[in-house]
């Protein structure tokens, strides 16, 4: 029996459930905490915007032990997907674990010379201190807005424009009549501005940096699962930690694999038009896939064909009345100014000493697993892991996470095998693969299967793939079969 602990659970999204979870039903004494009024974290209602819905299909964006309702459509609405996470926290009764409206203001060792944190908890005007023996924090990487601002922006606004971040589009009303121009490249930028389209704006123009590389839903006709979250697709992009052997192979099949990202750029370029829009990106696709890589609002091509979006390459200068003049020189009639340039990705509370100890000089993380570092001891990360099925990876990592805070993992590492594989893993993201810096270094997509196999391996699962050796090489990540992977793990419970 390990011991019973005290564990902090900070944040109540999609990640926080499955830590909630994961602790509590090893035993230990679960105090979870959301800033907000309610679960779901990017999926709560007023943080959601119009028409959003999941870039992965219902049955990738789903617990092991709970899909999503057959009704539901292959890409979950918003307001669906919050439905189905409070799904969850009823089947196992979380909100008795969870205070809302509730704020972290600090977190510090504990002065008493004991391991783990002091947390400086603020609810109610209430300010207090409570002392945990470990703390997971799974605010993910959507949780503070990124804020920026330009030249004129005040006068911009005096004089009646509007200016917002891409969450604060709360409702389609407000494109209705006005000059809409969005800025940022992501799936959120692209949402919107499909949303202004088709519902009355005067005009709606899009502002990107550059061409990226775009996936949608189908690609040729073939859902983007069975092309790109496949283990046989996975293999072929240059992972990390192969052995020579590995290396050798790759090397004789690499020109195989030149010509299959070749062909599905061709089809990419044909089926959406990207030359017509000079919107090829110049990094090759393989080289670029990773958590930022884009899914395709539906509507979007078709909006550049019939006029109602014009995109333009740039970004902004300054705003002027009833204008935001671009980089290009360009001057657009604007109203309204949505700023689609994402989230800070952080740990504001955590004293400084140990961010110092987490985050290189160029902002990657220093984490073993895309979840704990040895010199921050008695915390960890779910749901940093990010990736195309996300609540699949937090609950991969949450289990992880807590058989490595008891000592209980299959293979428990020493802080000098996590310290020699953390200094790989950054080697490998800034030298080999620099698409995999995106989030800090916090993304473990394209290479869910890579990922996953190694958190079942250090836990001991005694089975750790489909026994259809087809099914397993080319389907895409089925989470009931890692259900009952984690359930092949050896057993026990905390007292």
């Amino acid at each position: 029996m390990v011991k019973r602990k005290n564990v902090a659970v900070i944040g109540g999204g999609v990640s926080g459930l499955a830590a909630a979870k994961a602790f509590d039903e090893r035993g230990h004494r679960v105090f979870g905490f959301e800033r907000t009024h309610d679960f779901g974290g990017v999926w709560e209602l007023s943080r959601s915007y119009p028409d959003v819905q999941t870039q992965s299909p219902k049955d990738l964006y789903c617990y092991t032990d709970l899909p999503m309702p057959e009704d539901y459509p292959e890409w979950p609405k918003g307001p669906q997907v919050h439905a189905y996470l409070h799904s969850y926290a009823r089947k196992h009764d979380l909100t008795r674990l969870f205070q809302l409206n509730t704020n972290i203001l600090s977190m510090d060792r504990r002065a008493d010379g004991k391991s783990g944190w002091t947390l400086t908890i603020e609810a109610a005007g209430q300010v207090r201190q409570q002392d945990f023996d470990f703390v997971a924090i799974c605010t993910g990487q959507f949780s503070d807005k990124n804020i920026i601002s330009h030249p004129g922006q005040d006068e911009f606004v005096a004089e009646g424009g509007q200016v917002m971040h891409s969450s604060e589009y709360t409702d389609s009303n407000l494109a209705r009549g006005k000059h809409v121009v969005v800025l940022g490249g992501s799936k959120s930028a692209t949402d919107l501005v499909v949303n202004a389209a088709r519902n009355g704006a005067k005009s709606v123009t899009f502002v990107y940096r550059e061409p990226v590389w775009r996936v949608p839903y189908f690609v040729g006709g073939i859902n983007f699962k069975r092309l790109l979250y496949i283990r046989a697709q996975e293999q072929q992009f240059n992972q990390w930690g192969k052995s020579p052997l590995q290396r050798v192979i790759a090397a004789v099949l690499k020109p195989l694999v030149w010509l299959n990202f070749r062909g599905l750029e061709m089809m990419l370029k044909a089926q959406l038009g990207l030359k017509k829009w000079n919107m090829v990106p110049d990094v090759p696709i393989e080289k670029d896939v990773s958590c930022s890589i884009p899914i395709v609002t539906p509507g979007l091509f078709e909006g550049f064909k019939d006029g109602s979006i014009r995109p333009i390459q740039g970004t902004y200068d300054h705003y002027e009345k009833g204008h935001v003049v671009l980089t290009t020189g360009d001057r657009v009639p604007c109203d309204l100014s949505v700023l689609a340039v994402g989230w800070k990705l952080g740990i504001p509370y955590l004293a400084q000493e140990y961010l110092d100890k987490l985050i290189e000089a160029d902002g990657q993380y220093r984490v073993y697993r895309l979840s704990v570092n040895p010199d921050v001891p008695d915390m960890g990360f779910v749901g940093f892991n990010s990736s195309f099925c996300t609540i699949l990876s937090a609950e991969m990592i949450a289990n992880w996470l807590v058989r490595y805070a008891d000592g209980q993992l299959a293979n428990q590492p020493t802080a000098r095998q996590m310290n020699d594989n953390i200094e790989m893993m950054l080697n490998w993201k800034r030298k080999e693969r620099p698409a995999a810096q995106v989030y800090g270094g916090l993304c473990s997509a394209p290479f869910h299967f890579k990922h996953f196999d190694e958190l079942l391996a250090d836990m001991g699962a005694k089975v750790r793939k489909r026994a259809n050796p087809l099914a397993e090489q080319f389907s895409y990540p089925n989470a009931q079969a890692f259900g009952r992977f984690l359930a092949s793990t050896p057993q026990y419970q905390a007292g």
